[in-house]
């Protein structure tokens, strides 16, 4: 058994195809739009990768505060070392996106940092 996609709702579909596709190496599928339910989305998938990233968006789309709180609380990306992950936390961060969390080894042995995607999703860089 092995997860097949992650989906992530977004109020500007857009601009989180192009940061997952610039930034991830995502290749994204033709946009899907089905006008009866006012639902359009993306599929993206990634080089060396059997997870996909599924981009959803609704115009009447409300995501509740206390929704963070139950929901994904982040999903991460291999870059294959220590040294790729501190290059591409650098580069994040220079282009403006928020690091929520230095590159590090962390208790469980992993070495990894975070970073907030546009929509404020926790992302997580590892090796």
């Amino acid at each position: 058994m092995k997860i097949t996609h992650i989906a992530i709702w977004t109020n500007d579909l857009e601009r989180l195809q192009a940061f997952y596709c610039h930034y991830f190496g995502g290749t994204s599928n033709e946009k899907y739009t089905n006008p009866v339910k006012k639902f359009s989305s993306y599929f993206l998938t990634f080089e060396h990768g059997s997870c996909s990233l599924e981009l959803m968006n609704k115009p009447d789309l409300v995501i509740p505060e206390s929704y963070a709180l139950v929901g994904l609380a982040h999903f991460s990306f291999s870059v294959g070392s220590k040294e790729q992950v501190d290059l591409f936390t650098s580069q994040l961060r220079e282009a403006g996106y928020t690091v929520i969390g230095e590159p590090r080894w962390t208790g469980d042995g992993f070495y990894e940092s975070a970073i907030t995607d546009p929509d404020g999703n926790i992302v997580e860089i590892t090796i």
